[in-house]
């Protein structure tokens, strides 16, 4: 079985998934949706948990810099339980503190144009997240 992490913000998710050995983070797409109307994301995340057997996921938890929780850090946590209770997987929160910021440098060094880059970088984002989960496993 596979890992799915997510990057969750309110218009966008950034999507990646682990190899089945749970050693890397390969990035998927991004889904648009609407927050807080779960079912606007329901259909494109049910179809990538089916076909990619997932049966846990890593959210990132956007934590203040400072260590506390935030709007967006409590937007998570309330995602996390709508992915426990609609597709029944087992959830890790992550923290992901500066891990679009190093996304998007990540991209700037790459020489992605900034078009391109609006494209991908939630699901940069979410390959870090779910990266540095399957590194701390290891």
């Amino acid at each position: 079985m596979k890992t799915i992490g997510l990057d969750v913000g309110s218009k966008t998710i950034g999507v990646a998934i682990s190899d089945a050995f749970g050693w890397t983070a390969q990035g998927l797409t991004t889904i648009r949706w609407q927050e807080p109307n779960y079912s606007t994301a329901e259909a494109e995340l049910g179809k990538i948990i089916v076909e990619h057997e997932i049966d846990q996921a890593v959210v990132g938890l956007p934590k203040n810099m400072n260590g506390t929780i935030g709007e967006r850090g409590e937007a998570s946590q309330r995602f996390t339980t709508y992915l426990e209770t609609q597709f029944h997987l087992k959830t890790i929160l992550w923290d992901e503190r500066l891990t679009t910021m190093a996304a998007e440098r990540v991209l700037l060094e790459a020489d992605v144009s900034r078009k391109k880059r609006k494209k991908v970088i939630d699901k940069m984002a979410a390959v870090m997240i779910l990266q540095g989960f399957l590194d701390s496993k290891q």
